[in-house]
């Protein structure tokens, strides 16, 4: 049988062909090993002053001296978080545009509104966590409401009258009293939401008296309940948090089903991330992680140091949005929340 046989390569052409090849290869080593030779930006889906913006800014300052080049924060509020992540998706994969990952932007609005949102869950590259957002609502220290029983007592009975700020639709701040009004059986005696680009700003309205309440990570609002302006009602970590005390936790009360709210901040970077890089940039933060400094910053924001790889970032980001899908699926809210 005769076999069709291949024109020979000329040996001045195969050489550098086989050069061009080897190179080729070794480029993504070579630019992890070079890696950063040049500013990061890093992109927050949400306004200043919220939990986005301090777990950027605490990471980029401590950050710095580990990298060996500013980490540049950049603040890309709107649509929920969809226009920063988006930004962070359509980015060059070469590891000097990363995105501040945030429940809301990575796992409730692919979770609950898939069909509005540009991107899925798992579109972008996982790279490491950085810390955990314990949970809780609020009120303006000079609210009629001195205790949850208190506050509860006036949702069941004027809850329509009332209204709340939040960091946008389907965020951790409008998520947890979605929960909270279906474990109290609120239905259209629900409060008002009133939606604001950010964490802080919803909470520099609640201090305005202009809403009644909010739920949120509390690290925006954690100095200001310390100094007094404001007052926790509940936090849904399973045990009393050490900074407040005196907060009663939901299980006390009797709704431990908001437990499953939490807030949770990580890096991440656009699709397609070449694995070298990506384990680069993980070791670089391993070291901030193990940072005094930044721990000492972390927990000052009312937050708890949690630096994780890209492995269990993305093991987590997946059970995020499992917990979302599911809590969607109860509360009949998929595609439905505009």
């Amino acid at each position: 049988m005769l076999h069709a046989s291949r024109p020979a390569i000329p040996r001045r052409l195969a050489l550098p062909a086989l050069a061009v090849a080897a190179c080729l290869a070794a480029a993504p080593s070579l630019a992890a090993d070079n890696y950063p030779s040049r500013p990061i930006t890093l992109i927050t889906p949400y306004s200043t002053g919220g939990d986005s913006d301090l777990a950027a800014r605490n990471f980029s300052l401590v950050a710095q001296k580990h990298f060996g080049q500013p980490v540049v924060v950049v603040n890309k509020p709107g649509a929920s978080g969809i226009i920063g992540s988006e930004l962070g998706r359509q980015a060059e994969p070469d590891g000097y545009t990363l995105l501040l990952s945030r429940p809301g932007s990575q796992a409730i609005l692919p979770a609950i509104s898939p069909t509005k949102t540009k991107y899925k869950w798992n579109d972008f590259t996982s790279i490491g966590l950085l810390e955990l957002n314990p949970y809780g609502c609020y009120v303006n220290a000079k609210s009629p409401y001195k205790t949850y029983k208190d506050f509860e007592q006036a949702l069941r009975t004027k809850g329509a009258q009332m209204n709340f700020g939040t960091a946008g639709v389907l965020t951790t701040n409008d998520m947890g009293p979605r929960l909270l009004f279906d474990i109290l059986g609120l239905g259209k005696n629900s409060p008002q939401q009133i939606p604001y680009k950010g964490t802080g700003e919803a909470t520099t309205s609640l201090l305005a008296n202009q809403t009644d309440f909010s739920c949120s990570s509390i690290g925006p609002a954690f100095g200001l309940i310390q100094g007094g302006e404001l007052r926790a009602l509940f936090v849904t970590t399973p045990e009393r948090l050490k900074s407040l005390p005196d907060v009663p936790t939901a299980r006390e009360l009797g709704i431990e089903k908001m437990e499953q709210i939490t807030g949770w901040s990580g890096i991440a970077g656009p699709p397609n991330m070449p694995r070298e890089l990506v384990q680069r940039i993980a070791s670089l933060m391993e070291k901030v992680g193990q940072d005094p400094a930044w721990i000492q910053a972390t927990e000052n924001a009312g937050s708890v140091p949690y630096m994780k790889g890209a492995e269990e970032a993305l093991d987590f980001g997946r059970k995020q949005y499992e917990v979302y899908r599911q809590l969607g699926e109860s509360l009949d809210l998929i595609d439905k929340v505009q």
